[in-house]
């Protein structure tokens, strides 16, 4: 067999090899569309690794690294301040393990439920990893929706729902952290509730607590920093910048507030931010102190920036934000806020470069448009590692049982974004994609799980 029919033949073996696994993950999971989504935006980037590593197809890596070593589901019962008993549904995804404990964020919203848990976990497996971090991946939640809720009610809630999950955690275990609908708020009262159970103190069960009883000093602005520090590697490697650019990021919540702020700091001129309801459009820049205080302080929807900026628009359709002309794009909301016709916008109105601050907040089909239009692509799990990471160093402050000042934080933080990036960049032109870094983020990612995998035999 000639060199040229050998290469055809691993390529061959690769592709039957994807393409069976996909069909056998579509098979057991027929309607969770979100992971379905997530595992087909992998599998298209890892076909060059199997031709590369056969290895991993004789040690069935992509079928164990599919399915979560444990899937919790559990009832969290709660009474709200009128007496009335309300029944949630509590999430808990342990997907994998072989880099370290279980590690990824808890979310409370309405929409929460099985695929959307899967997807975000299988996610968080390629993000950690990028991460060099000791960190495995889970993610979890509840269908509960904290707007409208009393601070009483929060409370009586996250109780219920940690007194099932104090089950299934620990800090060498799993270690949780916020996400949508959660911040320090829940996660005190789950923090106070697990020691309670557990009749001692263990700082380390959770991350994102309040600083000033355990927490990280930057944890809050990690991932909108970190999405910006990514970006600004992509842009520079380009000859591109984010000083003199204009920049829409969708969203008002941390991440995306915290990406505006890095950006001013960059000298970028952020015009337009969104919250479910609609966005707001400011061509003299986006006041960040403004959208601060009604999001942080007084929660308030964004359409109220209007009333102390008169000179901002406020529309209702919160997708047409990918309308504005832009350079850079950070969708910071949630997943699948860019689709097909909003790409085709973004291009049509001259982006240059797109940056995931949320968990896939672009469909495939829309990754896809960005590439073959050569726009410069930042991707989620490679992008919005920093909050992870900085959970991360948070767990280490906590078993040294000691605190960083928010600079020493903020400079490892930017380390580890400028170090995730160079993987990602590497990773792809080594099987030959440079400059996708949406291949080079899950071959980078992937690698080091697989590894890892081989080395623990088969579990």
């Amino acid at each position: 067999m000639t060199n040229l029919e050998t290469t055809h033949h691993k390529k061959s073996r690769a592709n039957d090899y994807v393409h069976e696994v996909y069909e056998l993950v579509k098979k057991r999971n027929p309607d969770e569309k979100e992971f379905l989504q997530a595992t087909r935006e992998i599998f298209d980037s890892l076909r060059p690794v199997f031709a590369e590593h056969p290895e991993y197809i004789r040690n069935g890596i992509l079928e164990r690294i599919t399915e979560p070593e444990r899937i919790i589901s559990f009832r969290v019962a709660w009474e709200d301040d009128k007496g009335k008993v309300h029944v949630n549904r509590g999430y808990r995804v342990q997907f994998n393990s072989d880099l370290g404990p279980y590690k990824g964020g808890l979310r409370f919203h309405p929409s929460v439920n099985s695929s959307i848990m899967k997807f975000l976990a299988f996610e968080q497996i390629f993000k950690n990893a990028l991460t060099g971090q000791p960190i495995g991946a889970g993610k979890g939640g509840s269908d509960f929706d904290p707007k409208g809720k009393s601070e009483r009610e929060i409370m009586r809630f996250t109780q219920s729902f940690m007194t099932e999950l104090s089950k299934y955690i620990g800090p060498d275990i799993d270690v949780p952290a916020g996400d949508i609908g959660v911040g320090k708020r829940e996660i005190g009262y789950m923090f106070g509730q697990y020691n309670r159970l557990k009749s001692g103190y263990e700082a380390g069960v959770l991350t994102g607590k309040d600083p000033s009883h355990g927490g990280s000093l930057g944890r809050k602005e990690a991932t909108g920093y970190g999405t910006v520090y990514f970006v600004e590697e992509m842009l520079n490697e380009n000859g591109l910048s984010f000083k003199g650019s204009t920049v829409i990021v969708s969203g008002s919540g941390n991440v995306s507030t915290y990406a505006i702020e890095k950006a001013h700091q960059l000298g970028a001129k952020v015009i337009a931010c969104s919250d479910s309801g609609g966005y707001i459009l400011d061509r003299n820049g986006i006041d960040l102190e403004t959208v601060k205080r009604l999001k942080e302080v007084e929660n308030k929807r964004i359409w109220e920036y209007t009333k102390d900026h008169p000179d901002a628009e406020y529309h209702e359709d919160c997708s047409e934000i990918w309308s504005i002309p832009c350079d850079i794009a950070l969708p910071c909301a949630t997943q699948n806020e860019i689709d097909e016709l909003a790409a085709h916008m973004l291009i049509a109105n001259g982006v240059k470069a797109i940056g995931e601050g949320a968990n896939m907040p672009c469909n495939i089909e829309a990754i896809n448009i960005f590439l073959e239009n050569n726009i410069l692509f930042a991707p989620a799990k490679a992008a919005n590692a920093g909050g992870v990471a900085v959970s991360a160093m948070e767990m280490s402050q906590n078993s040294m049982r000691l605190a960083w000042t928010e600079e020493e934080v903020d400079e490892r933080l930017k380390k580890v974004m400028e170090n995730i990036y160079a993987s990602c960049k590497n990773a792809a032109e080594s099987f030959g994609k440079p400059g996708n870094l949406v291949m080079g983020a899950n071959i980078a990612g992937f690698l080091k799980v697989a590894n890892a995998m081989v080395a623990h035999g088969i579990r």
